[in-house]
């Protein structure tokens, strides 16, 4: 195992069994809002600060970017810790059982280990650079589909960017047309995760941010899927616009979104 993915995974363990206890002791969990449907508990704070004493720990120099503390840089910049202590913070907060811890670990700007946990169903998403993506020990393959038809699509309402609605809804309104059915359960991490092991043919959402999905490309791509932006190009660490599933689904998935971009999702 790749010494810095056995770090990433004791952490994100770590993590998750916190996460874990608390979900059971719903009264010590303290939800405060951050921003416009943006939600942070004490709980996504305790989780970061194990997640980042137990890097500090090994890799002492490197720089760690991490939701609820935004950049704590390193001496060494090369190497980035991208870190996603809760990604379903609302889930968790309503006590609906689905979310993850994820940790990927970027050099010079490409991921090479990629970590995402799901505490609730002790699933651990593991991923190296060209080692392929297991799931707790077993190798991923994604979705064989051929197209849309009779696919599952994955998605995420654009909550923190409404301004995109309108579009998003046409959007969906024709994917329905063409696929079987969506699934939307509010862990970006976990969708990409799900892309990998086949459990969704594709996935699409406005908007991300690089710890929502740093983990979840890898795991795509290992598992022989591709990750784009929403205009088949490399942009999405920059834009948040995310588009994953197998060459064929993508492909599809492009097509369709093509005809419905307003400007502002083009980039």
């Amino acid at each position: 195992m790749h010494p810095m993915l056995t770090i990433a995974v004791r952490a994100a363990r770590k993590a998750g069994n916190l996460i874990a206890k608390h979900y059971e002791t719903p009264d010590a969990v303290e939800a405060t809002q951050k921003g416009s449907n943006d939600f942070v508990t004490n709980v996504d704070r305790d989780a970061e600060r194990l997640i980042i004493d137990i890097i500090r720990k090994s890799y002492p120099k490197h720089t760690i970017i991490s939701e609820e503390c935004a950049e704590l840089a390193g001496e060494d910049p090369d190497v980035q810790w991208v870190i996603d202590p809760l990604d379903g913070t609302s889930n968790f907060i309503k006590r609906f059982p689905h979310f993850a811890v994820s940790i990927a670990v970027r050099i010079k700007g490409r991921t090479e280990v990629a970590v995402v946990y799901d505490p609730m169903r002790n699933e651990l998403f593991t991923a190296t650079r060209g080692q392929g993506a297991q799931l707790n020990g077993y190798r991923l393959r994604g979705s064989h589909a051929k197209d849309l038809d009779g696919t599952i699509l994955a998605t995420g309402f654009p909550f923190k960017a409404k301004q995109h609605a309108a579009t998003y809804i046409n959007l969906v309104g024709k994917l329905f047309t063409q696929c079987a059915d969506f699934r939307r359960t509010g862990s970006a991490a976990l969708d990409l995760a799900y892309v990998a092991a086949g459990r969704v043919d594709g996935f699409f959402e406005i908007g991300l941010k690089p710890w929502d999905f740093a983990g979840g490309e890898l795991l795509v791509r290992e598992a022989g899927g591709v990750v784009s932006d929403f205009v088949g190009g490399h942009n999405h660490f920059k834009s948040g616009n995310l588009v994953a599933g197998n060459p064929r689904v993508v492909k599809a998935l492009l097509a369709t979104l093509r005809e419905e971009l307003s400007e502002a999702l083009k980039r």
